[in-house]
């Protein structure tokens, strides 16, 4: 079964919800790979752009980008599951 958003095709179920939200998960959550600091402070400042402009669309009466908002500054708060094991990992030597 093929799923389209806004006449666009989604392959996977991130970008189903990139596509219906109009939110790029990775640029709020970060990547599941490893980015180098400069490419963290980019993304980052980036993302404080776009939740900026939401929240701004929110006061101005867009009840969706409020929401938008929300969801995005939740995922500015969350940490890549895969990510945080090869952390742990990591880090589980040392106590050793």
């Amino acid at each position: 079964m093929r799923t389209f958003v806004g006449g666009q095709e989604a392959h996977s179920e991130a970008e189903f919800a990139e596509l219906a939200l109009g939110i790029d998960i990775d640029l709020f959550r970060g990547p599941l790979e490893s980015e180098t600091d400069g490419e963290r402070a980019a993304r980052e400042d980036a993302a404080r752009d776009v939740l900026a402009d939401l929240r701004a669309e929110a006061e101005a009466g867009d009840e969706v980008a409020g929401w938008d908002a929300l969801y995005a500054d939740a995922l500015t708060r969350t940490v890549p599951f895969l990510r945080a094991a090869r952390v742990h990992r990591a880090g589980a030597g040392e106590a050793a």
